[in-house]
């Protein structure tokens, strides 16, 4: 796949290569992960994506960072220390292994709850999530060969659909379910 943005329809592989995937976490991390979680939009049955499994792992604190770096780096995934945004870590897969982006992220901040609701929401709205799919399709089109313009692109959705998110989980007093791993 290298840079270049590739959507396609769901795979029904998805959530099984996250099953596989979180279990393996869960055994490297044991209790130092209080949630680890399939997110992004191979999480969402019927979404169109780019065949990327986005894992969410929650911590109590990135400090000690070894005590989730040396785990995660044991089980084969590369840290990515020179990740500008400072509300996650971020690890990717070894080369050779499939595409895999893992962040670890504060269990209780906006910036780990952000993808579950985006997540949850999604799952609950077929129709939005069909909107989002075909912006992404959109984007991927026009920046097949810019992940960043892709990125920038969509971006503008994504904050309407965690708007219209928000208000839902006002509405309809949307709490967490249990850990996906």
């Amino acid at each position: 796949m290298g840079d270049r943005v590739e959507i396609v329809d769901h795979q029904p592989v998805w959530p099984v290569a996250f099953a596989e995937l979180g279990a393996g976490l869960r055994g490297v991390l044991g209790d130092v992960a209080v949630r680890i979680d399939h997110i992004g939009s191979t999480s969402v049955p019927g979404l169109a994506a780019k065949p990327v499994i986005d894992v969410q792992i929650s911590v109590r604190s990135f400090e000690p960072l070894d005590a989730f770096r040396l785990p995660l780096e044991d089980f084969g995934l590369v840290y990515r220390e020179d990740n500008p945004e400072r509300t996650k870590r971020y690890f990717r897969e070894a080369p050779g292994r499939r595409r895999t982006h893992v962040h670890v992220r504060r269990l209780g901040s906006f910036s780990q709850q952000f993808p579950l609701l985006f997540r949850d929401f999604l799952r609950c709205h077929p129709a939005a999530a069909a909107e989002y799919a075909a912006v992404k399709r959109r984007c991927a089109a026009e920046f097949r060969n810019d992940r960043h313009g892709y990125v920038a692109a969509k971006e503008p959705f994504v904050w309407d659909i965690i708007r219209r998110a928000d208000a839902w989980a006002q509405s309809a007093g949307w709490t967490l379910g249990p850990s996906d791993a």
